[in-house]
């Protein structure tokens, strides 16, 4: 059981009413707020799936969650980040090889500059 950090980068203007219910579900209402789902829940991860051009998310360890809880702690599950240090190095409009949304390989990362 692999966990996921789910973080929303898009804010709420020009978004679908269908997106902004489904990120508000995540419990994802703001821009920067992220979320820990486990990859076995299926509900939540197809949620994801469907405004992943939205979010970025992809696989922490344990270690780094503990960093997060110290740092930051969650709120009803939900922790509050900071814009990040020294702003996005990739596009934050574009997936993930070229830009950050979506799966990203990096979201310790970048996760890492947000607390």
């Amino acid at each position: 059981m692999e966990k996921i950090l789910v973080i929303r980068i898009a804010g709420r203007v020009k978004n679908k009413i269908k997106d902004n219910e489904t990120l508000s579900r995540l419990k994802l209402r703001r821009k920067f707020t992220s979320i820990i789902v486990n990859s076995d829940d299926k509900i939540r991860m197809g949620m994801v799936n469907a405004v992943s051009y939205m979010v970025a998310y992809g696989v922490v360890d344990d270690k780094f969650v503990k960093e997060l809880n110290s740092k930051r702690p969650a709120k009803e599950g939900v922790y509050f980040l900071h814009p990040p240090v020294g702003g996005f190095k990739k596009s934050s409009k574009v997936a993930a090889p070229k830009g950050i949304l979506g799966k990203n390989e990096d979201i310790t990362k970048l996760a890492g500059r947000m607390l």
